[in-house]
């Protein structure tokens, strides 16, 4: 068995990691031809040349690696199992004791591998490799921003309320135009400080720079004033990090699963809608799990009799199958905050439909037959 597990794993690896590069290569290329009309364009930034082209390129492969690696895993082990079966390969396995079951656990083995590499690559290097490449944009082609008014995010503190607009994030990864609008426990606009920039300070503060503070003030019987002042560098206590700016300007699907449940706090304790970013948490967790689903789903491959040419016909299926997945993914979460369905369960959805055709499938042809 150790070495039939040996043979089926390395010729699982050898073709999904085929699979793979081809179509990293495919989206790279598309991502190339993206950054085109770009290069060297005057109202762009002179400085956007190949060099940083090919480099943006390359800053987006694991972005691409983790939303393609479930559909790879499906069509790489589809083909294995074909090719397996048209060459009676897999015939001689099961003669030589090679069960149902412990085809499928030798599968699951190596579909674990592929869920702790998808895992890893979406919580840790796609999330740095999308900041670092949406900076080097903005080094070159202008600030980062979402919409014409920027992000707004809320805070509470123990003497008031806080609303505060990002106009963009800098390339340096600071913040331009910034504006931070306190309420007091009554609701009533106390003051509006606004900065052309700010940094993010390591002492859970905000520096704004050149700061214009104007103040709201009205005691007893008095007319109300405003008093104006101006403040070369104005020192903020707050608890929104860089990440929850990001997460407010970048999309949620790139933050990491951390950063995410740390937003997702932030909102709550701030009452504020946290749907769409718990939909995105829970499709984090529950993603990479699907490369156990496609491996499943590709067992039963090995037990169909094929024609020479016939394999090609279930390799295509296996790709429609996993672009299939791909999309209802998708369209899950926008229908689940659509319908506000429960954020775990619409993440959880495409996953639990391809795990019942997967087993269903298994049970019906490998099982019965």
């Amino acid at each position: 068995m150790k070495t039939i597990r040996r043979l089926l794993h390395a010729e699982v690896l050898t073709a999904v990691t085929f699979v793979t590069l081809a179509f990293l290569a495919l989206f790279s290329f598309f991502d190339f031809v993206d950054q085109l009309p770009s290069i060297g364009r005057p109202g762009i930034g002179a400085g956007y040349q190949l060099p940083q082209a090919l480099s943006y390129v390359a800053l987006q492969v694991p972005n691409h690696l983790y939303e393609l690696l479930p559909i790879t895993v499906l069509i790489g082990t589809i083909f294995v199992m074909t090719r397996m079966a048209q060459s009676s390969e897999f015939t001689i396995l099961r003669t030589s004791g090679l069960e149902p079951w412990r085809a499928l656990r030798t599968l699951m083995t190596v579909g674990a591998i592929f869920v702790v590499l998808t895992f890893v690559i979406g919580d840790f290097l796609a999330p740095w490799a999308d900041r670092t490449s949406q900076l080097l944009k903005a080094r070159y082609q202008g600030n980062i921003t979402v919409g014409q008014t920027g992000a707004w995010l809320r805070e509470k503190q123990p003497y008031g309320q806080f609303a505060v607009n990002v106009n963009a994030l800098a390339s340096d990864g600071g913040m331009r135009g910034v504006r931070v609008f306190e309420f007091d426990n009554k609701g009533l606009l106390v003051s509006m400080t606004r900065a052309p920039t700010a940094q993010f300070e390591s002492d859970d503060a905000w520096q704004l720079e050149q700061a214009e503070r104007i103040e709201f003030t009205s005691r007893g019987t008095e007319a109300s004033r405003i008093e104006r002042t101006q403040i070369a560098t104005f020192r903020w206590p707050t608890q929104i990090t860089s990440e929850m700016v990001s997460a407010a300007v970048l999309r949620p699907d790139r933050m990491s699963t951390l950063d995410l449940f740390q937003y997702i706090r932030h909102l709550n304790a701030n009452n504020q809608s946290a749907e769409r970013y718990e939909i995105e948490f829970w499709k984090k967790v529950f993603y990479p799990l699907s490369c156990l689903v496609m491996v499943v789903l590709a067992l039963p491959f090995a037990y169909l009799h094929f024609r020479n040419e016939g394999i090609s016909v279930y390799v295509f299926g296996g790709v429609m199958a996993g672009i299939s997945f791909f999309f209802l993914n998708n369209v899950f979460g926008y229908v689940g905050e659509l319908r506000h369905w429960q954020p775990w369960l619409t993440a959880a959805l495409p996953g639990m439909i391809y795990s019942l055709l997967s087993l269903g499938t298994f049970g019906w042809l490998v099982l019965r037959r």
